[in-house]
């Protein structure tokens, strides 16, 4: 039996390893299969070179628990160790087994390794007060030995019988970590870091209740007549995930099964991008575009990212573009080391370039679509547009691209337009008094249809704007395009740019108008109520009500902003009253000689256009309504 001191330069370094390596204790799983996983691809490596002699036999990694004994142990079938390999790796903190054996092996292992730290193993310590390594190389001759600490740098090292090659590591779990103890939490575990790992992992709870079985029947049964079954072993991983295989072997469904793997419970995705990439970095992966028609089901952190097929985190926002954030799937780069601060990542070179793939990647296969299968395209831009639209604000290059194949869809039909199908689709002049081109739009196509046909019989184009980000978008393509200004066809500026070519003179007398102006002149204290009479035709509205573009879009904003939003959520609505002197209604209104039924049907018309607007509310409302029934009585 051999007796020594691990060789580390302070006696201090178990409690660090315990307590700071990892800041998320459960990460002991993904560390201990990983090793197991690199042992079980040497030996294949060894064994494709001849190095390893015979029969490498069922390759697998066992995973047993052990309740009552306080046990977990991780069984691999890999190269196993040597006394002097156990003392060379285990008894000199950091040094990397798997470091060394692709430096000796360079060009050679086809099978990735990897571990590239040598500290994997000492996660063990943060969940054991004890661990056990028994071990039994695949060299000629190797006896088995066991290694033992207890988490003070003094080991134990002694030969032992062991018939099978590989390596067993027996952690006896300490008093703090009893949660994995519990056959429930070890199995989740697995399935988060472990569920591709490419080598068949099992796992068994040996304190799980046996089955029973009845053998014979007979008239009086006895324990004699059942037989136990010894407790299932649970399949963890799918060994040959989806993205490590070429596009070409792959079909639609087999596509559309991985992500029903991924997210058993949510609908097919749009379409998918098969990343694979080996220079200038290696990266593989297969990022799905998920369909998204409310707002509310917008999801991020559904990347997965993997290192050689290990779980590593699902918080990906370095390696991703912020925009495609939105996007559900997996990104595997053995480039990306498996345990590195999120400052160190921000600043790989690698991950920058893996950033900028993704994103042309994505804005390629966007355009392919658009071009080869326009009227796909446009049955998922509900959701497509979301991502396009969030791009186009928050990178430059992928906005580039992106003008080829961002679309607006017509309020009305079943039409969409590119920026410059759509400068050639109005039928009349639609520009500002600075002459820039106006694209009207509705935030709401049934509350604002009113505005909307109007808009329409004067040959304008009013496109939809109604999703979470369009608020943000339309501010910022502002900016971007040259010459170009969003303006809500209820908007006050809308209202002139419809009016302003065909506007003529009320038919009303200037004493009927100012009457009109004092009947209209509504007192709402949370409103700023401006009174116009106009000549608009005669099928236009009795009254519009149209707010200051600005101050709306600020409001807007408001909803889903804090900061100077604020401000402008708690400022009164600005709202204009544009009586329509022209409309057959007033001739009527200003001949009855009952000043109260007047002055009624005048506010009823009122709320009716701000009701139109969204600004009619609680006991206003209430009034309306209570108003309505008493006129429509009479």
């Amino acid at each position: 039996m051999q007796k020594g001191s691990i060789r580390v330069q302070t006696e201090n370094i178990f409690p660090i390893i315990k307590k700071f390596l990892y800041s998320d204790h459960e990460i002991f799983i993904r560390e201990l299969v990983s090793n197991a996983v690199d042992a079980t691809q040497k030996i294949k490596t060894l064994s494709s070179i001849g190095e390893a002699k015979g029969e490498l036999g069922d390759l697998r990694i066992d995973i047993t628990l052990d309740a009552e004994k306080k046990t977990l142990t991780i069984s691999d079938r890999g190269i196993g160790m040597t006394a002097d390999e156990i003392d060379k790796y285990l008894n000199q903190v950091a040094f990397s087994g798997a470091e060394e054996f692709l430096e000796k092996y360079k060009g050679q292992n086809e099978n990735n390794i990897i571990g590239h730290f040598g500290l994997g193993f000492y996660s063990s310590f943060m969940v054991s007060d004890q661990v056990e390594v028994f071990s039994k190389s695949f060299k000629e001759d190797a006896k088995a030995v066991r290694w033992e600490c207890d988490g003070s740098p003094e080991f134990t090292l002694e030969e032992v019988e062991k018939v099978q090659r590989g390596t067993d590591i027996v952690l006896h779990i300490n008093d703090e970590s009893k949660e994995f103890l519990e056959a429930h939490r070890i199995e989740a575990m697995l399935q988060k870091f472990c569920r591709f790992l490419p080598v068949p992992i099992y796992f068994k709870d040996v304190n799980e209740k046996p089955a029973e079985v009845k053998v014979e029947q007979s008239e009086t049964p006895t324990e004699e007549g059942k037989e136990e079954i010894a407790p299932a072993e649970t399949s963890i991983n799918n060994p040959f995930p989806a993205w490590t295989k070429k596009p070409s072997e792959l079909t639609d469904e087999d596509y559309k099964n991985f992500y029903r793997e991924l997210y058993p419970y949510s609908e097919p995705p749009l379409f998918w991008i098969h990343l694979n990439v080996d220079y200038p970095f290696n990266l593989t992966g297969i990022l799905y575009f998920p369909k998204i028609k409310q707002s509310y089901e917008i999801q991020k952190d559904k990347i997965h990212l993997y290192s050689n097929q290990v779980f590593v985190t699902d918080e990906v926002k370095d390696i991703v573009p912020e925009f495609l954030m939105l996007l559900h799937g997996v990104i595997d780069s053995p480039d990306i080391p498996l345990n590195v601060s999120r400052s160190y990542l921000q600043g790989d070179p690698n991950v920058r370039k893996i950033n900028s793939h993704i994103t042309k990647k994505v804005a390629d296969k966007l355009e392919e679509i658009f071009k080869s299968d326009r009227k796909q395209f446009e049955e998922k831009w509900e959701s497509l547009g979301l991502f396009v639209k969030y791009g186009m604000m928050t990178d430059d290059k992928f906005l580039e691209k992106a003008n080829k194949f961002h679309i607006f869809q017509d309020a009305l039909k079943d039409k969409f337009y590119t920026l410059d199908e759509y400068k050639l689709a109005i039928e009349t002049l639609q520009k500002n008094k600075e002459g820039k081109l106006v694209i009207l739009y509705t935030t709401n196509p049934v509350q604002q249809d009113a505005y909307i046909q109007q808009a329409v019989a004067k040959g304008y184009k009013v496109v939809r704007m109604e999703t979470i980000v369009d608020a943000g978008f339309l501010n910022h393509m502002e900016m971007k395009w040259d010459a170009v200004q969003f303006t809500r066809v209820d908007s006050d500026i809308a209202d002139n740019l419809i009016d302003k070519q065909d506007a003529s003179e009320s038919v009303l007398s200037k004493e009927d108008e100012t009457k009109l102006k004092e009947l209209f002149g509504l007192q709402i204290p949370e409103l700023n109520v401006t009174v116009e009479v106009k000549g608009l035709s005669a099928d236009a509205p009795p009254v519009v009500a149209t707010r200051p573009e600005f101050m709306r879009r600020m409001k807007d904003m408001a909803a889903l902003q804090g900061g100077m939003g604020a401000f402008y959520a708690n400022m009164p609505d600005e709202v204009t009253l544009t009586v329509n002197g022209n409309h057959a209604i007033y001739k009527n209104v200003l001949t009855t000689s009952e000043k109260e039924k007047q002055e009624k049907v005048v506010h009823n018309l009122a709320d009716l256009a701000l009701l139109s607007q969204g600004l009619l509310k609680g006991n206003s409302l209430t009034n309306f309504i209570n108003r309505s029934v008493e006129l429509m009585g009479k």
